[in-house]
C-alpha cells in the first residue's frame, strides 16, 4: 500500500522536525519496580501530549499515589494523572473489556482514551480455561487473567479484536498514526511498558515468565513506533528485588527477614506476597544491555535507607544511600536520573539530567 493511504488528503509528514523527548519506560527486574510512580512523575513533569501503553494486559498492575489518593491500574496508562495527555493503548496489549471500562468509569478518563482496533480481547472463556490449567496456575504462577490462553488464540488467529466489540467502538483510534503524527509535529510522547525484563518470554526466566517479550523493543512494536523515533529508554529498578509466583530469585530472603526489613509487598493484581532479595547488580547490568537503556530510575530507596524518606535533593541523601546510587551507576554504566524516596508521585529526587 502506498504510504499516502495512511494519511488523510495524501499529505505526508515530511520533512520531520526533531521531536522533544520520546521516552520509553520499562521494568528492569521481575515487575513491581515502581514503574507506575515513575511514569506518573514523568507525566506531570514533561506534560506529554500522549501517554501510550504497550505490554501484556490486565495481568500487570501499576500503583499510583497522588495528592493522598491511591490508584490501582491494570489497563489505563499510569500517566493519566496529567490531565492534558491522551491515553492510548497499543495493538500488542490484550484487553479485558470489563476491566478497561471499569477503570474508565472510575477514573473518568473516557474522553482521553484511545484503543487500537487490533488489540486482542480476553473473553471469560480465556479466564476460565487458564484457571483450569494446573501447569499455568500451579507451576508457573499465572495471575488467572486469561493472558496465556488469549495469547494462544491470537497466535492461532482466532481471537476477537477490539474492533469487533460495540461497547469499545467509542474508544477505537489508530494508535500508530496518532503517536507518529504527534512526534512528526514535535510533540511529546511517553511510552509505558509493563511487567519486567526477566518476565520476558524471550529474555526472562523461562518458563516462569509472561506470555510475550516485554523489553523496550517489544513495547515499541506493541504501539507501532519505530526505534529511530525514541530519544531515551529509562529502565526502572527497585532498591531491592521482588517477584510474585514461582521462578528463581537469587539471594532470596526468608519471609521473616523480609518482614523485619519492611520489604513485604503484595501483588497489585493477585494480592499474593512478593518474595524479596537484595539488589542484584548482575541482573541490573544485563537489563540495561537488553533494553538499550540510556537512563535508570531507582525506586523505594527509603525502604532500604529509611532516613532518606521524602528527600527531594540528592545532597540530602545519607552517605550510605548516596553511595548505593553511585554503585548502581558504576555497575550499569548509565546515569541514575530519578530516585524514589517515598510513595507519592512527587517523592522523587530528579537529578536534573532530563532534556
Amino acid at each position: 500500500m502506498h504510504p499516502k493511504a495512511f494519511y488523510p488528503h495524501g499529505v505526508l509528514p515530511f520533512p520531520r522536525v526533531k521531536s522533544l523527548p520520546c521516552r520509553v519506560v520499562v521494568g528492569g527486574f521481575f515487575g513491581d519496580e515502581g514503574k507506575g510512580k515513575i511514569i506518573s512523575y514523568l507525566a506531570l513533569r514533561d506534560k506529554p501530549d500522549i501517554v501510550v501503553r504497550g505490554g501484556v494486559g490486565p495481568n500487570a498492575g501499576h500503583t499510583v499515589e497522588f495528592k493522598g489518593e491511591k490508584y490501582f491500574l491494570r489497563m489505563i496508562p499510569s500517566g493519566f494523572i496529567y490531565e492534558g495527555a491522551q491515553l492510548l493503548i497499543g495493538a500488542g496489549v490484550l484487553v479485558n473489556p470489563r476491566v478497561l471500562l471499569d477503570e474508565v468509569e472510575r477514573l473518568r478518563c473516557g474522553s482521553r482514551l484511545g484503543l487500537d482496533p487490533q488489540c486482542a480481547i480476553i473473553e471469560e472463556r480465556h479466564i476460565e480455561e487458564e484457571a483450569r490449567s494446573s501447569h499455568l496456575v500451579e507451576k508457573i504462577g499465572s495471575t488467572k487473567s486469561g493472558i496465556g490462553t488469549c495469547s494462544a488464540d491470537r497466535v492461532m488467529r482466532r481471537a476477537k479484536m477490539a474492533r469487533d466489540l460495540p461497547e469499545l467502538s467509542p474508544y477505537i483510534r489508530d494508535v500508530p498514526l496518532e503517536v507518529n503524527r504527534t512526534l512528526d509535529r514535535g510533540g511529546v510522547v511517553l511510552v509505558e511498558g509493563t511487567q519486567g525484563t526477566y518476565l520476558s518470554l524471550y529474555h526472562g526466566t523461562y518458563p516462569y515468565c509472561t506470555a510475550k517479550d516485554v523489553c523496550a523493543s517489544a513495547i515499541l512494536s506493541d504501539i507501532g513506533l519505530g526505534p529511530t523515533r525514541v530519544d531515551d529508554v529509562l529502565v526502572v529498578f527497585k532498591a531491592y528485588v521482588t517477584r510474585v509466583g514461582a521462578g528463581p530469585l537469587k539471594g532470596e530472603l526468608p519471609r521473616e527477614e523480609v518482614l523485619r526489613r519492611g520489604w513485604m509487598e503484595y501483588g497489585t493484581v493477585t494480592r499474593r506476597e512478593r518474595r524479596a532479595a537484595p539488589f542484584d547488580f548482575e541482573l541490573a547490568r544485563r537489563a540495561v544491555m537488553l533494553n538499550g537503556a540510556t537512563e535508570v530510575a531507582v525506586t523505594k530507596l527509603d525502604l532500604v535507607y529509611p532516613e532518606c524518606r521524602g528527600a527531594r535533593r540528592y545532597e540530602d541523601l545519607p552517605e550510605e544511600a548516596a553511595r548505593f546510587i553511585r554503585d548502581v551507576e558504576e555497575s550499569v554504566g548509565v546515569p541514575v536520573v530519578l530516585v524514589g524516596t517515598g510513595p507519592d508521585a512527587g517523592d522523587i529526587i530528579d537529578r536534573g539530567t532530563h532534556k
